[in-house]
C-alpha cells in the first residue's frame, strides 16, 4: 500500500486545480502521525519503504517503533543532518518565495528539472513533471532545514533495522547528507528524482532480508555498509546495473 498524505488524497489533475484549505498547514509531524495511525491498524508490522520526504517519514516511524525494517531512498533531512549548498539553491524557490513558509507551492517545471530529474531527456523530464508534481506545503522544507519537527532519536534501542540509499549526483538530497544521516547512530550515479525515470521500476521487486544479527542483506548485491545496530547505507545499485526505484515513495 502507498497511502497519501493528509489533504492530497486525488489526481494530479484535481490537486493542481484545488488544495484543501488546511494543507498549508501541514506538517511533518501530522504526516508522520497521519500514516502510525494506519500501521497499526495492519495485522502484522510492515516493511516501510520511502523516498525524499517518505524516506524521513520511515525513519521516524522506525523511531516509534513501528515496522519490521525500514528503507530510506535519499531521505530528507532529519534534525542535525545540515543541507550542502548545491541543495540550499535547489530550495531557493521555496524560500524566496513570499510567505512561502505558510503558502502552499508548486514547483515549476524548470525547477522540477534542475533539482530532480537532471539526469534525464527534456522528453522525460516533462513527463515526468505532468505525470507527479502536486502542490506542496513551503514549511515542510524549512522546517526540515532547520531542524523543526524531524527528529529522530538516533540511540532509541527498539528501532528496527534501516536501509539508507543515497545518489551520487542528487541535487536535493546530497549523498553526504544521507552518509551523516548513516553515522548518526554511534552510490549510484542517479538524480534525486529516481521514481520517474523510465525503467526504474526493478526497484518495487527489489526485496531485502533480514539476517542473523540483525543485519540487512542486499540480494541484488549493491554496494552497502551495515552497523551492529542494524542501519545500513547502500549506494543503491545491483550488481547488475539495473536501475530501482521505491514503492510508495
Amino acid at each position: 500500500m502507498a497511502p497519501a498524505w493528509p489533504f492530497e488524497d486525488g489526481t494530479v489533475g484535481e490537486l493542481r486545480r484545488r488544495q484543501h484549505p488546511e494543507l498549508a498547514k501541514l506538517t511533518i509531524g501530522k504526516i508522520v502521525d497521519h500514516h502510525e495511525r494506519l500501521i497499526r491498524a495492519l495485522p502484522e508490522p510492515p516493511l516501510l519503504i520511502g523516498h525524499s520526504f517518505g524516506g524521513l517519514v520511515v525513519q521516524m516511524l522506525l523511531d516509534r517503533g513501528l515496522g519490521a525494517a525500514g528503507v530510506a531512498i535519499d531521505p530528507a533531512p532529519s534534525r542535525g543532518v545540515f543541507p550542502t549548498p548545491l541543495v540550499l539553491y535547489g530550495a531557493l524557490p521555496v524560500f524566496l518565495a513570499w510567505r512561502g513558509w505558510s503558502r502552499v507551492l508548486t514547483n515549476t517545471l524548470p525547477q522540477f528539472a534542475w533539482s530532480l530529474m537532471h539526469l534525464s531527456s527534456p522528453g522525460e523530464q516533462r513527463a515526468a513533471y505532468e505525470r507527479y508534481v502536486i502542490p506542496t506545503p513551503g514549511r515542510l522544507r524549512y522546517r526540515a532545514a532547520f531542524g523543526v519537527g524531524n527528529g529522530v532519536n538516533w540511540r532509541n534501542p527498539n528501532r528496527a533495522p534501516l536501509l539508507l540509499m543515497a545518489g551520487e549526483r542528487d541535487r536535493t538530497v546530497a549523498r553526504s547528507m544521507v552518509e551523516t544521516n548513516y553515522r548518526k547512530p554511534k552510490r549510484s550515479p542517479r538524480a534525486h528524482g529516481v521514481q520517474a525515470v523510465p525503467g526504474s521500476d526493478a526497484l518495487a521487486d527489489r526485496r531485502f532480508r533480514m539476517g542473523r544479527g540483525g543485519r540487512l542483506r542486499d540480494p541484488l548485491g549493491g554496494r552497502a555498509r551495515t552497523r551492529g545496530d542494524g542501519t545500513g547505507l547502500t549506494n543503491g545499485l545491483p550488481a547488475d546495473g539495473r536501475r530501482m526505484i521505491p514503492a510508495g515513495s
